[in-house]
């Protein structure tokens, strides 16, 4: 896998929602759940990931850059260590109905302030599992919560 930029959005109408997005970059989602769904491009790499959050405050949940290993997520936090970017690596996280290593950079001038690096270690399809630390651009994030959908 080659990494890619991952782009997550709130939309009001997640069926509606993936069904447009499957016609746009013809490819069907890669996983889907309830008020959830995430599309794999391969060309342009991209993961596109839907929200189901009428109420937000705008399109963008949060971005992200999906890498192959947790490898390189450590070297991206060595690096942000080095050139002084303020981040956060929680351990192990479960988050938007994955199991994943991660590091948050703070950026500035990003709606929500942060970009997520991560690696997905494995599927976490159960319905109701809380995250273990703040995810898809806070703990106020539907992923997030113990509502619709679940972490």
């Amino acid at each position: 896998m080659t990494s890619r930029i991952q782009l997550a959005l709130n939309v009001r109408d997640v069926e509606s929602a993936t069904r447009f997005y499957a016609d746009l970059f013809g490819v069907p989602p890669a996983k889907q759940r309830s008020g959830y769904a995430n599309f794999v491009v391969a060309d342009p790499p991209l993961k596109l990931v839907l929200f189901e959050n009428p109420g937000a405050a705008g399109a963008l949940n949060h971005l992200g850059v999906e890498v192959e290993s947790e490898a390189d997520v450590r070297a991206a936090s060595d690096r942000f260590s080095t050139v002084g970017l303020r981040h956060t690596t929680p351990d192990t996280d479960t988050c938007c109905h994955a199991v994943q290593d991660k590091v948050w950079v703070d950026a500035p001038d990003v709606p929500l302030g942060a970009w997520e690096f991560y690696t997905v270690l494995d599927d976490a399809p159960a319905v109701g599992q809380a995250s273990t630390s703040t995810c898809c651009g806070g703990s106020d994030d539907p992923c997030c919560t113990d509502g619709e959908p679940d972490a």
